[in-house]
């Protein structure tokens, strides 16, 4: 065990404060998320969610202290065992849970609830930390970038199964890890080019006009490379396979999601089409967040809070109430807030010595970016709508556990970085 008042001058107190800033902040707005000025109500009242995640912040405060008192070689030495419990968990949750909102991602224990998948995301980022940071691995070598990615979708495929796309989109982020240990960027570049003819699959109606331009672009090329053989069987090949990613698109939407993930990518393509429909989250939040005006209407006199026109307000879609009642210069301290924590993060990751610190450090980073992005984002209207929460912010408790954990695990790591040798 080591003792916290060892550390505590090593500890980064900047992110200490930032986190609790964000987690202060995210308590208020959660209490003008569901204020209703009708009937006398107090911000502690358990019967509230701003009362419920006063009690999660404190159980916070439980689990920051068990880490700090636990030893730092600890995280290291078990990240397997933890990694392989939380599998297990995701399997019972899978088989044994409860169903909320169509997941089947819940314990539920008397009034308490949790949800695995929240937890699963610390304990992939411990695992494939160990896994970089093991004698004998080499990011070059193709066997261990199937490792390293089966450690990373081995969770999201079992969250997938529970009906939970959402939160199995995050462990995408953390392929930006496997960037920064090394891999290829040549993948990168074939993600993101995927990615684009999948959003242009979406946009484009009439896929005839997709494919006719594919044949158009390979023609082209085979002329401009008619004399290299094994060039134009590659850009056949490609060609072929950007094809199958299109065919593949239209199969996936209308034979795998399910009915309200449908919605959300027609939402998210034209919002407008269906303003009292699919597309009512989107464009009610957008006139929230547009109401607030520079400085905002506001703490507890956001009008469309008040009667509920944003479902979710209090949890995926918080960013409503900062930007309804606190306007534009509450939404810029926002997220102020959350870029210096995330620049923060990248910081303490790049100073480690040690490869398991450092790669854990950015795990941490990439999550909490993706949230913070896709979040922010799916508010006005940048992202389909995929129910993640922000940060620290939104309420919940397995949420607020899970982001607890990456971020003083990081924080434990780091106030002994100059113990470990370099590895």
């Amino acid at each position: 065990m080591t003792r916290v008042d060892n550390i505590s001058g090593n500890l980064d107190w900047l992110s200490v404060l930032l986190f609790f800033l964000i987690a202060l902040l995210g308590w208020l707005n959660i209490f003008a998320a569901v204020y209703d000025e009708t009937v006398y109500q107090n911000i502690f009242d358990l019967s509230l969610n701003s009362g419920r995640q006063l009690i999660f912040i404190g159980v916070s405060i439980l689990l920051i202290t068990t880490i700090m008192v636990m030893d730092f070689r600890f995280y290291d030495t078990f990240a397997y065992v933890i990694y392989g419990a939380i599998i297990i968990l995701l399997i019972v949750v899978l088989l044994f849970g409860r169903e909320v909102a169509g997941s089947r991602s819940w314990f539920e224990i008397g009034p308490f609830r949790l949800q695995p998948s929240e937890l699963a995301k610390f304990a992939t980022g411990l695992a494939i930390a160990r896994y970089i940071s093991s004698s004998g691995f080499r990011m070059d070598r193709f066997s261990g970038q199937i490792m390293a990615f089966a450690i990373i979708f081995l969770p999201a495929g079992l969250i997938i199964l529970q009906g939970d796309a959402g939160t199995a989109i995050v462990y995408s982020a953390l392929i930006l890890v496997l960037f920064r240990e090394g891999m290829s960027p040549n993948l990168l570049i074939i993600g993101t080019f995927s990615a684009v003819i999948f959003i242009l699959t979406l946009l484009v109606e009439e896929h005839l006009y997709l494919y006719l331009s594919i044949l158009s672009i390979a023609t082209v090329t085979i002329f401009l490379n008619r004399k290299r053989i094994k060039r134009i069987v590659l850009i056949v090949l490609g060609a072929i396979v950007v094809a199958g990613v299109i065919r593949s698109v239209d199969y996936v939407i209308s034979d795998v999601l399910k009915p309200h993930q449908q919605n959300r990518i027609k939402a998210f393509i034209n919002p407008d089409s269906d303003p009292l429909g699919v597309g009512w989250n989107v464009t009610q939040s957008k006139i929230a967040i547009g109401s607030g005006g520079p400085i905002g209407k506001g703490f507890l006199k956001g009008t469309q809070t008040k009667f509920d026109f944003v479902p979710a307000q209090s949890t995926d879609f918080i960013f409503c109430t900062i930007g309804e009642e606190h306007g534009w210069l509450g939404s810029l301290v926002t997220v102020g807030l959350f870029v210096t924590l995330i620049l923060r993060v990248i910081y303490l990751a790049e100073r480690q010595k040690w490869r398991f610190a450092r790669v854990y450090g950015y795990v941490v980073a990439c999550i909490f970016f993706f949230h913070f992005a896709v979040n922010i984002g799916m508010t006005i209207g940048l992202f389909p709508v995929i129910g993640i929460p922000l940060p620290l912010f939104s309420y919940g408790g397995s949420s607020f556990f899970g982001f607890t954990l990456l971020l003083f695990i990081l924080l434990k790591l780091d106030a002994h970085r100059m113990q470990v040798l370099v590895r």
